[in-house]
């Protein structure tokens, strides 16, 4: 039966991370990917926004790591010749009933340590953004786009350069504990595992449930909260990402663009039970009317259904926002098991950031 020092479930970007960073630091690694390619899942299906750090409580891991996580994908990028540009965003109050929310935003971001936030007037936001119309917005340069698809090839590929290994249609059928780690069956075979890191994202709380060892209570509920992207058809007159005010569940339809130019307007947040990817087109007026607060001269012709994405929350309708689970063995008493639960946005912004404290909670130096 094969050893391994780090078994790594899951190849999206947090998990292609954690492999990473285990890999420099010297440790054999298997990556264990229940699809046939990495990145298949919520990876793919997102924004591909790099965050400021504006949005999240004070002290909590989205906030802490979210600002760290940027600082360090923007220098992986830069060093690793990943495709993204600093655009920075416009957070628009279009009446005046938003200012205040507006304000109490600008507030958060600065206490949260955000830099170079700057609350601008309707006339400002004309000559940044000559077709926006709004009553105010707040400006965000630290946050930017990235290429999510490159970004995980690099990953993978300097993970692959320290060594690393990784197997595709490969689910977790059990994890149980062993004396000085973990037998995994996974694929059909067996492996004896060190430290197992479970990433798995939206299935993070079914790998979980295969942890013999595991209380049941320790697992957190799984709430699926579906987001629809409309794609436009042609260029847009902005250079910057266009949001407007945080709405229970997400951040609000709003205005993002891709490295080439092409814009999409989502997500929206729909709570589901099934995961299912399709984008009615029945749903393009509500979207229309979202592009319009936007864009209010925006060709309704160019508007289409794009894709979905779906986003596993840890509170349900209703519920407080809540915060990423990164838990170790100080949480659960299992000396070599970290499961991560609820990595939703900003998981991509923190990926690198998620990483590290991965390997803290390993006792592992980066």
């Amino acid at each position: 039966m094969d050893r391994i020092d780090a078994l790594v479930i899951g190849a999206g970007a947090i998990g292609l991370a954690v492999a990473r960073s285990l890999a420099r630091a010297g440790r054999s690694v298997l990556i264990l990917e229940r699809e046939g390619r990495f990145g298949a899942v919520t990876s793919s299906r997102n924004s591909e926004v790099i965050h400021a750090g504006l949005y999240y409580p004070p002290g909590s891991l989205k906030e802490r790591l979210c600002i760290a996580g940027r600082e360090l994908l923007y220098a992986y990028c830069a060093e690793r010749g990943v495709p993204h540009r600093r655009c920075g965003k416009l957070v628009v109050a279009t009446d005046a009933a938003e200012l205040h929310a507006l304000e109490a935003l600008a507030a958060q971001g600065r206490a949260a340590g955000v830099a170079g936030l700057a609350l601008v007037d309707a006339a400002a936001v004309g000559v940044l953004e000559p077709a926006l119309r709004c009553q105010a917005a707040l400006h965000s340069p630290l946050t930017g786009i990235v290429d999510s698809h490159a970004l995980m090839v690099a990953l993978l590929a300097e993970a692959e350069d320290h060594g690393a290994l990784i197997a595709y249609r490969a689910p977790v059928e059990a994890i149980d504990r062993q004396a000085g780690g973990w037998l995994v069956r996974a694929g059909g075979t067996r492996l004896l595992a060190t430290m197992v890191v479970n990433a798995a994202g939206l299935d993070a709380q079914a790998v979980a449930a295969r942890i013999d060892a595991l209380a049941p209570a320790l697992i957190p509920p799984l709430h699926l909260a579906k987001g629809r992207y409309f794609t436009y058809s042609g260029r847009v007159p902005f250079t910057r990402l266009i949001y407007p005010l945080p709405v229970p569940g997400g951040l609000g339809t709003h205005l993002t663009l891709d490295l080439a130019g092409a814009a999409r307007f989502g997500p929206d947040v729909s709570w589901v039970q099934a995961i299912d990817y399709v984008v009615d087109p029945a749903e393009r007026p509500r979207f229309l009317a979202a592009a319009r607060r936007i864009w209010p001269d925006i060709d309704p012709d160019r508007l289409h259904p794009g894709y979905a994405g779906i986003r596993p929350k840890l509170s349900g309708p209703g519920e407080p926002a809540a915060d990423f689970r990164i838990d170790g063995p100080a949480r659960h008493g299992l000396p070599g098991l970290v499961n991560l639960f609820g990595i939703e946005s900003p998981g991509l912004t923190a990926s690198l950031a998620i990483a590290g404290e991965v390997m803290a909670q390993l006792g592992i130096e980066a």
